[in-house]
């Protein structure tokens, strides 16, 4: 099968050339179709937490830090711990992508296992499954996902706040459907 380069033209948002499977810090932002308030549903926000806290179980190399469950979207920071190979610092930043299925464009593009990408779209994928089979069919994702490669401990400790803080400016969020906002969990850390 090709691929009409027409008719499939997403733009990457993601850094060209990035290894987004290297040891690090990363803040992601996951939101939801039109940024409905699906997790202002107990069941829902539970299910997006439960999954949440769930991804290391999946991915050995992925560590929690401050995240929140948000009405329409997710927040959190995600660490990539070693995976005992080569340097922390000197980890390649560009690579030749691995050709799985010659001729097929779909190999070049699809995410390589233990990236960030296959994180996040496991993640989503879950969720969905389980807010579908408990009766919100509705139920959906913002295409892609928001992410920032953290690369000081200045930014990261600005980010953490950010994530600690966004209960708090929900009440102002222009997705409120509420005038007052409704009651919001905290945010939660893995340490």
């Amino acid at each position: 099968m090709t691929l009409n380069q027409n008719r499939h033209s997403r733009r990457s948002i993601r850094l060209r050339g990035y290894d987004y499977s290297q040891q690090g810090a990363y803040f992601v932002t996951i939101c939801t179709h039109d940024s409905t308030s699906v997790f202002d549903n107990a069941a829902n926000r539970s299910v997006a937490e439960q999954c949440w806290l769930a991804i290391p179980d999946h991915f050995p190399t992925i560590e929690l830090d401050v995240w929140v469950v948000m009405p329409n979207h997710v927040h959190g920071i995600l660490i990539v711990a070693n995976q005992g190979r080569g340097v922390q610092l000197n980890a390649p930043t560009v690579q030749k992508l691995a050709v799985r299925n010659p001729g097929s464009v779909f190999s070049e593009i699809s995410p390589r296992r233990g990236t960030l990408s296959v994180v996040v779209r496991t993640y989503k994928a879950a969720v969905t499954t389980h807010c579908r089979r408990a009766g919100n069919i509705g139920f959906a994702w913002q295409r892609n996902y928001h992410e920032h490669v953290i690369r000081t401990d200045d930014e990261l400790n600005r980010l953490r706040q950010h994530v600690l803080d966004n209960h708090v400016q929900w009440e102002q969020d222009e997705y409120n459907p509420t005038e007052q906002g409704e009651p919001l969990c905290p945010p939660r850390s893995a340490k």
